[in-house]
């Protein structure tokens, strides 16, 4: 009975419910439907305009990811990269298939099959978030909502995590809509951040594992798509057993998704992972891509610097460099095993800051820079010991005591004075009162003074009375003037300690100021760069070398005359080092100066022949003595010989290699040809005189002198000597009619 009633009942209910909505009015209705379109729309509008603040998708090609700028050597090689996300894009054709497998099996297993998203991995992330009541769970991103995410993470903003979600849903599906897959994991590929500011796969090949991309095999694919979920937890240089577990993770997957055999995965998951950065993609000359990076930042500014990809093509010579870097070693080895050397040594000193002093590190330093006289390209560049310790660079920042390598400076200008190279000066006391009171008497390295001498002996032997007299007499004003056309920009002031170097100098400056003899007389300041380009390959800055003419050529060449005395007369101060320890050939033209300061706290050689030039200095970070004894022949002229030697005989060239010599067999082997021919010797300039001389007398030679003292001397035209020699009257005094303005 009440089933019958109710079901009674039933028509009656349903004919009352039809008979309200009949009732409702028709404007309620239009009102309902009103809002009901309103809100659809409102939605609608929402989703269109929910990444109207998204880049368009059009650039997924145009856009220009944060790239490296890259540094090249003269030959194109890649030396350094420089910028805050290091990047070097890789095409997909050019992998093997398993790299983008790899990413596939771990991140996006259905990459191929959906259109952007993944519902069931969504479907599954929702699951998560209602169980956990978090959104922090994450799961469910495609391999194209990676990328939309790794490429416009800023333009996306930080919004909440939903209103971010669904942005990056859009952009997704408009990537699909207008790219095909491979283009987007391609694209993936070179945007992943793969820890230690490494961007893309290429880039994280070079570093993790010292080889290309395209030649990565399955473990190594595996191992980057691992580090690739969380770089900075998976990173095999900091982590390496969780870094191996989720790598083998992925080799797992691979076989389970058919990618790689079963023997194969066990075979990729028994290789080790790499605990340290890969060795070849160590940033060679480090002092040398710094001081470029400080001039592409200073023209282009940090931000195109570290993020648009420059190419930047060096002058650096990598051989160059290489025989610098053995030759420098061994420079420091000889000095660190002197007898009694009284300091730290390299690699003894602990990491303590009191250990290292406020004044710069307690070991022993050193510079070496290296040019091209003609085109003022630098070649070779060490601007410390270790540039992870000091980034100093002693070689463009350094201002040290020049020494006795200031003293060409000095000739060079007695030379264009008319002073000729045979002109007698008396080695003897000096002594000059001084302004506050005090009496300067400088001395020689020599405590025994020689009497009278040529110019040419005063050179080649150093002696300081010989030059302190010569500046003094040409005016001190001329020498400070002379330094600054042949290249120093530092104050020279018109001392009389300025002409045996008390001045202070910059040594890239040096080179410059030395590489105007080696040209005779055309100075070209030295500089690195090529040319630099965008990363499309567009050039953007093409320096050209500044040159100006700033000494006549016959002069330059008479003070290159005197600088081969240096080196090639066994009395020389050069000798010793450039042609009998470093075995450096005679047939090899060079020239060149030592440099000692007070105490032995700056030791230099300053060397060059027509094709090059290139600057040696020893010295501690305070200038405090060395170690007893050091001077710049001791020393330095060896590590310049050694040098010349490597470059115009090869590794094993030109007498052996030298005592102490630590090169590699692998370095050996990769620098064992020539780097540079050997030049012919500088031409005389037209118009210079030459005469025999008496060496002892500075007079023309004569039956009445021995020939053992005679020797070929070269004259500006008007400054030859005119007496023949007679040693029962003495050497010739100076002349006073000799003039006195610059030819």
């Amino acid at each position: 009975m009440i089933r019958l009633r109710l079901a009674a009942g039933g028509p009656r209910l349903a004919a009352r419910g039809r008979a309200r909505i009949a009732r409702v009015p028709k404007t309620v209705w239009l009102v309902f439907l009103f809002l009901a379109a309103g809100l659809f729309g409102a939605a609608a509008g929402a989703w269109r305009n929910l990444c109207n603040d998204c880049p368009s998708i059009a650039q997924i090609y145009t856009y220009e990811p944060r790239q490296t700028s890259k540094i090249y050597s003269r030959d194109g090689q890649l030396v350094a990269e420089i910028g805050a996300e290091r990047r070097t894009p890789v095409s997909l054709s050019s992998l093997p298939p398993y790299v983008p497998q790899a990413f596939i099996a771990i991140e996006d297993r259905r990459f191929y099959s959906h259109r952007g998203l993944d519902w069931r991995g969504i479907a599954r992330a929702v699951l998560e978030a209602a169980r956990t009541l978090s959104l922090s769970g994450g799961g469910g991103s495609t391999i194209t909502q990676q990328l939309a995410r790794n490429m416009w993470t800023e333009r996306l903003g930080f919004e909440k995590r939903v209103v971010r979600k669904l942005k990056e849903w859009q952009v997704a599906l408009a990537l699909e809509d207008a790219y095909t897959k491979d283009q987007i994991i391609e694209a993936y590929m070179n945007q992943i951040g793969l820890a230690h500011g490494w961007y893309g796969i290429q880039t994280a090949s070079r570093n993790y594992f010292g080889k290309n991309a395209t030649d990565m095999n399955p473990a190594e694919a595996a191992l980057l798509a691992a580090v690739a979920n969380l770089p900075e937890r998976y990173s095999p240089l900091r982590r390496p057993e969780a870094a191996k577990r989720r790598r083998d993770l992925v080799l797992t997957l691979m076989g389970r998704q058919g990618y790689l055999e079963e023997a194969d995965v066990e075979r990729w998951q028994a290789e080790p992972v790499p605990t340290e950065r890969a060795k070849t993609v160590e940033t060679r000359a480090p002092y040398f891509v710094e001081w470029v990076r400080v001039l592409v930042d200073d023209r282009f500014g940090n931000r195109l610097l570290n993020n648009a990809g420059l190419k930047v093509y060096t002058t650096l010579d990598l051989d160059m460099q290489m025989a610098a870097e053995a030759a420098m070693a061994n420079g420091w080895s000889r000095i660190e095993n002197w007898p009694d050397y009284p300091h730290p040594r390299y690699g003894e000193v602990s990491d303590s800051a009191a250990s290292r002093g406020a004044g710069g590190l307690p070991y022993v330093q050193g510079m070496f820079v290296a040019a091209d006289p003609v085109t003022g390209q630098v070649r070779a560049m060490i601007g410390g010991r270790d540039f992870g310790e000091s980034k100093f660079n002693r070689a463009t920042q350094a201002r040290r005591q020049a020494g006795s390598s200031f003293k060409p400076f000095v000739y060079a200008a007695a030379l264009e004075n008319g002073i000729p190279a045979s002109e007698m000066v008396l080695d003897g006391p000096v002594v000059l009162d001084q302004a506050d009171g005090t009496t300067w008497r400088p001395s020689n390295y020599n405590p025994e003074f020689a009497g009278w001498i040529t110019i040419r002996e005063g050179l080649r032997r150093s002696i300081n009375m010989a030059s302190i007299k010569t500046g003094m007499r040409i005016g001190l004003e001329s020498v400070a003037q002379m330094a600054h056309r042949l290249g120093i920009r530092t104050e020279v002031e018109p001392f009389p300690s300025t002409t045996i170097g008390a001045a202070e100098v910059i040594p890239v400056q040096m080179l410059e100021a030395y590489a105007t003899l080696a040209t005779l007389g055309e100075r070209v300041r030295p500089f690195p760069i090529l040319r630099v380009e965008s990363a499309d390959g567009e050039a953007l800055w093409e320096p050209q070398p500044e040159r100006e003419r700033a000494l006549d050529p016959a002069v330059a060449r008479l003070t290159v005359s005197l600088l081969e005395d240096v080196v090639d007369n066994p009395r020389g101060t050069g000798y010793t080092g450039v042609r009998l320890r470093a075995g450096l050939p005679r047939e090899v033209p060079a020239a060149g100066k030592t440099g000692t300061t007070n105490e032995g706290s700056d030791i230099w050689f300053i060397g060059f022949t027509p094709n090059l030039v290139a600057a040696v200095w020893f010295g501690m970070d305070q200038p405090i003595p060395i170690v007893e004894g050091a001077t710049g022949g001791r020393f330095a002229s060896p590590v310049w010989g050694e040098f010349a030697r490597r470059l115009y005989y090869g590794w094993d060239g030109g007498g052996g290699a030298p005592a102490g010599d630590s090169l590699s067999a692998e370095g050996a082997e990769a620098g064992s040809e020539a780097v540079l021919p050997v030049p012919m010797r500088w031409a005389w300039p037209e118009g210079v005189v030459i005469r025999r001389i008496d060496g002892k007398t500075g007079t023309l030679a004569s039956r009445w002198c021995p020939d053992s003292d005679a020797y070929d001397e070269h004259y500006l035209p008007g400054t030859e000597p005119t007496k023949a020699c007679d040693r029962e009257s003495g050497p010739s005094s100076p002349s006073p009619s000799l003039p006195r303005e610059p030819r």
